[in-house]
């Protein structure tokens, strides 16, 4: 992996749970994708086995991905870690993820919305 993770996770399952649940509200001071923090949240409860992490990871992915739709906020579009999607084994999902991502940096709503349906299919 290019850079090291946005959050930490050696953190309790619980407070990676409501990490996930409370999606990132704004830029964080290293400008990190506030998606590829709650990737590497739900990469982490679900190498734990998290029940429930794909539903929260869904939910706030639309959340933010609602959000960036309307274009009311500031949220960093530079991905800091290109290699994250390798954090899964599941080769298709991490295919689905980088493509996400890439839509996203591009500030490619729509298609990005559509690559969401898909993760949300593939989870």
């Amino acid at each position: 992996m290019a850079g090291s993770a946005p959050v930490d996770t050696q953190a309790p399952s619980r407070i990676l749970v409501r990490m996930l649940r409370t999606a990132p509200e704004q830029a964080t001071a290293d400008n990190v994708l506030p998606e590829s923090v709650l990737w590497h949240i739900y990469c982490e409860l679900r190498r734990r086995g998290e029940d429930g992490a794909d539903q929260a990871f869904v939910r706030s992915m639309r959340h933010l991905h609602q959000r960036r739709s309307l274009g009311g906020v500031e949220l960093p579009t530079t991905d800091t870690d290109p290699e994250e999607h390798r954090l899964v084994d599941d080769p298709m999902l991490a295919e689905l993820w980088r493509a996400y991502k890439r839509c996203i940096c591009a500030q490619r709503t729509g298609p990005a919305a559509q690559l969401l349906r898909d993760i949300e299919s593939r989870l």
